[in-house]
């Protein structure tokens, strides 16, 4: 088994699930008191926070780039980020480090594509709505994205980082990501992205009418495999 470096803290509540899923995936798997081997840097959200709301991608770039060199000296031989946000600066990531990387848009587009869907509405944080990184790296794998509007973004965004980054679940904003579900399937989304890794803890299949593909469950199990040797 390979060893996962794990990029985290952003926030450290997703961070949590997304070492949960690995575990069980791993006892899953190899049964008996197996459970993944694991190196995880977790960051202060708080000065993530802050580069992304003034948009200093750069400095976000260096410091995800540094603590990855960090894990990778640490022994990590796979090395994975723990949020769809910040792969805006995946390549950043990618390029301070030797080991592989697992990017989370292409991990979810091969689940679409082996759903055979080719139109999928995204929701995420307003930089991964807004901004062209995901779309484009979906489109590559001939994916159509759709997002939803203006109103339906700024509540999405409020609510992940109001609500779930904190750990607070409430039904009126389960409710609130139902009717954003319902309007994008009305414009043509045949699926849904579950585009920010909190997300998953407050929406799930039950509250879509079309198919969901949440992407921290996606992005352990495709990690766990590649560890295990099975990719």
């Amino acid at each position: 088994m390979r060893t996962i470096g794990v990029l985290g803290g952003m926030s450290w509540e997703s961070s949590l699930e997304w070492y949960r899923l690995a575990n069980q995936r791993v006892r899953d798997r190899l049964g008996g008191h197996s459970s993944a081997k694991i190196v995880l840097d977790s960051v202060d959200f708080a000065e993530i926070e802050a580069m992304q709301a003034r948009g200093d991608w750069d400095a976000a770039g260096d410091l995800l780039a540094d603590r990855a060199r960090a894990l990778e000296s640490a022994g990590a031989e796979l090395l994975v980020l723990c949020t769809n946000t910040m792969h805006l600066v995946a390549d950043r990531i990618q390029d301070a480090v030797d080991i592989p990387f697992l990017h989370i848009a292409d991990v979810t587009a091969e689940a679409v594509t082996r759903a055979d869907l080719s139109a999928v509405g995204l929701l995420g944080t307003a930089f991964t709505m807004e901004q062209p990184f995901y779309r484009d790296r979906l489109a590559a794998h001939g994916i159509r994205t759709l997002v939803p509007d203006t109103d339906d973004r700024h509540a999405v965004h409020t609510i992940i980082y109001d609500e779930l980054v904190h750990g607070e679940i409430r039904e009126e904003s389960r409710q609130r990501y139902r009717e954003v579900i319902d309007r994008l399937v009305e414009q043509g989304a045949e699926g849904v992205i579950l585009g920010c890794t909190e997300i998953e803890l407050l929406v799930s299949a039950d509250d879509s009418p079309v198919p969901v593909f949440p992407t921290t469950a996606l992005h352990v199990q495709a990690a766990v495999d590649r560890a295990l040797g099975e990719d």
